[in-house]
């Protein structure tokens, strides 16, 4: 004996599925990510970034009474570009460091959004020690 389904689980199941490829298309293709970039990428660019390089100099302020300034550099060493930040800092910055920030690029300087510094462990990018056989 054949059962005959009922077609609403049919419509409702197809309305579902159809609003969730219609959800994945929308994002797919209108939500943009925040690019990355380096000091030499950023003239003439707008809108928010993550910026990324090395700290160059001397850091001044703390980032909570006066707003952390610093300079980053790309990692070519071909460009750099003065940072403003305000907000939590990394136990870990300090000249010399990779770093990345987001922000936007005005006036020459780029000012970062609060809360957005985040420094790179340097023993993950350092090379691996080698064994001495005994």
């Amino acid at each position: 004996m054949a059962r005959k389904g009922n077609p609403a689980r049919l419509v409702i199941a197809l309305s579902v599925a159809a609003v969730l490829a219609i959800f994945l298309l929308y994002t797919s293709l209108v939500a943009q990510g925040t690019p990355s970039l380096q000091p030499s990428q950023l003239p003439g660019h707008e809108g928010r970034v993550t910026l990324g390089g090395k700290v160059v100099g001397t850091p001044t302020g703390d980032g909570h009474d006066a707003p952390l300034r610093f300079t980053l550099r790309d990692r070519s060493g071909t460009a750099t570009i003065p940072v403003r930040y305000e907000g939590s800092v990394p136990d870990l910055f300090k000249s010399g460091r990779e770093v990345a920030v987001d922000g936007r690029l005005r006036n020459g300087t780029f000012f970062a959004v609060r809360n957005t510094l985040v420094t790179k462990c340097p023993s993950k990018y350092a090379p691996a020690k080698k064994k001495t056989p005994y």
